[in-house]
């Protein structure tokens, strides 16, 4: 179920406790309601696309399957596919960040991009990062590696 955000900072960054996320996508999966799961940008995966300024879904009810398009994105630094981090079927678009895309860039991790319903939970959702010492070290050592690629600055 949802709750409040318990959140805690590496490198600078605000990350939420109690998701998983995806190190190839810099997505975070939670999940909610009824073993759905959101799906939303972690930090960097925001800032490295720059100012967000389009997005879009595939159709509610479409079928998506882990490291395949479910969308895709218009930014400053990137344009293209939105790539899933978990199978499933597309339950809901968060019609606010449709709408306002720049909400990613304000708030990652308050502003979802999708609900899906995961098809393939207990294995997918194993093979992103959960454990918070794991997410930490993760984190830290991609903050490095986009300051020294000049992705970011701090």
């Amino acid at each position: 179920m949802m709750t409040t955000l318990e959140l805690f900072t590496v490198g600078g960054y605000r990350l939420a406790a109690g998701r998983s996320y995806d190190e190839a996508t810099h997505l975070w999966v939670e999940t909610v309601a009824e073993g759905a799961a959101r799906c939303g940008f972690d930090p960097l995966g925001s800032e490295t696309s720059g100012d967000v300024v389009a997005v879009s879904f595939e159709p509610v009810g479409t079928s998506v399957e882990r490291g395949q398009a479910f969308g895709s994105l218009e930014a400053a630094k990137f344009v293209g596919p939105l790539i899933a981090p978990i199978s499933g079927t597309i339950r809901a678009h968060n019609g606010e960040v449709v709408a306002r895309p720049g909400l990613v860039n304000q708030d990652p991790m308050a502003h979802w991009l999708i609900e899906v319903q995961p098809s393939r939970p207990d294995e997918e959702l194993a093979l992103l990062l959960r454990d918070p010492d794991r997410v930490r070290a993760w984190f830290a050592a991609e903050v490095e590696k986009f300051e020294r690629q000049g992705a970011i600055t701090q």
